[in-house]
């Protein structure tokens, strides 16, 4: 913690002093891994009806009108037949996986309502809970290494549907992977759908990514209709621009004055990121009401970088406002980053940290 922070502790703003990312180190069993798979608390009130299409961009109201109906198709007998969910066999003696597309790929850069359009997607869908996945391609990833290849494809061939979001294209080990398990799901009847980060170095990157996404997946790629969506970041769509950071004294004083804050120093954060596996960082957020940081300074790494990418992914989900002194979240990478095969990665977490910020800026008015 911050030498602000260590100083605010004896302020009488509070009784309590703050919550501390960094005295956090949670273990998350591989039970919860599958229970979670839902869409995150950002987005469980995401339906088609409440998607705002842009008006100067057609393809998004067009998405809509496929995904209903591609949700409504979903409505019958699993395509499998006798699949069991769960932890179950496979069961013996099933129909055939139906010939056509049984998946869809969202196609567009950041910020124009992929994960909405997604979550929408799984909520539509006539299936319970317990027959639907949605995760990000990370969290797929962690639970194949939780459970293991078999016992993941087991567990997820009951499924009615599963939705991927940020397909990660630029791990060529852990696509073979997750293209490998998704064959196995395909065969077992699971509709698909995704969205995808680009590959590394490709023209176009940060904006459509489907030719990347349909070559890596290979086989798979005849099960996929490609949905492209074009349009700006919504999250800047007529938005003021991000809110200039607050001194140390007033994140301090709004961290005291908000039950269920944390307070932590920026570098000293990274450090601890360090140590948690990111799979655990959605843990690591648990009961956050609002995360307060000093001291933000540019991220010295890449290795680094990305560990604060998937922290922000976290934070953005969960709706957790973070309020901040030190650099502008506009400038915590470097050009070199903003640059590199990463890129659309760095762009997605700017973005995501400054609506955040955007958030946090009622915690200092009534601090």
């Amino acid at each position: 913690m911050s030498s602000s922070s260590a100083a605010a502790g004896t302020s009488p703003i509070a009784d309590a002093a703050p919550l501390s990312l960094c005295a956090r180190e949670p273990f998350v069993p591989a039970d919860r891994l599958v229970a979670e798979m839902v869409p995150p608390p950002r987005f469980d009130s995401a339906r088609f009806a409440t998607y705002i299409p842009d008006p100067n961009q057609p393809s998004q109201t067009e998405a809509v009108g496929v995904l209903e109906a591609f949700a409504a198709g979903l409505g019958g007998a699993h395509a499998a037949g006798t699949a069991k969910r769960g932890f179950l066999g496979l069961g013996k003696g099933r129909a055939k996986t139906p010939a056509g597309p049984r998946g869809v790929y969202l196609d567009g850069g950041y910020g124009v309502g992929k994960t909405h359009l997604l979550a929408s997607l799984w909520h539509a869908t006539p299936a319970e809970p317990a027959l639907k996945a949605f995760g990000t391609f990370v969290e797929l990833t962690n639970l194949v290494g939780a459970l293991g290849f078999q016992q993941t494809v087991r567990t997820l061939s009951g499924h009615r549907l599963l939705c991927i979001d940020e397909f990660e294209l630029d791990d060529p080990g852990d696509t073979v992977l997750v293209s490998t398990l998704l064959g196995k799901l395909v065969d077992a009847g699971v509709a698909l759908a995704a969205t995808s980060n680009t590959l590394p170095g490709k023209l176009g990157e940060g904006r459509f990514a489907s030719v990347d996404f349909l070559r890596e997946i290979q086989g798979l790629s005849a099960h996929f209709r490609s949905l492209r969506i074009d349009g700006e970041d919504y999250r800047h769509r007529g938005l003021p621009e991000a809110p200039a950071p607050f001194s140390d004294e007033q994140v301090t004083k709004a961290a005291y004055a908000t039950p269920g804050a944390s307070l932590d120093d920026f570098p000293h954060l990274l450090a601890h990121l360090a140590k948690v596996h990111p799979s655990r960082y959605g843990a690591l957020t648990d009961d956050l009401k609002a995360v307060c940081l000093t001291d933000v300074q540019p991220i010295p790494d890449q290795s680094t970088a990305l560990r604060l990418v998937v922290l922000a992914d976290r934070l953005y989900d969960r709706e957790v406002p973070v309020l901040a002194s030190g650099l502008p979240f506009d400038r915590l990478f470097s050009e070199e980053m903003l640059n590199g095969g990463y890129r659309k990665k760095y762009f997605r977490a700017i973005s995501r940290l400054t609506a955040l910020a955007r958030d946090a800026k009622g915690l200092v008015e009534t601090a």
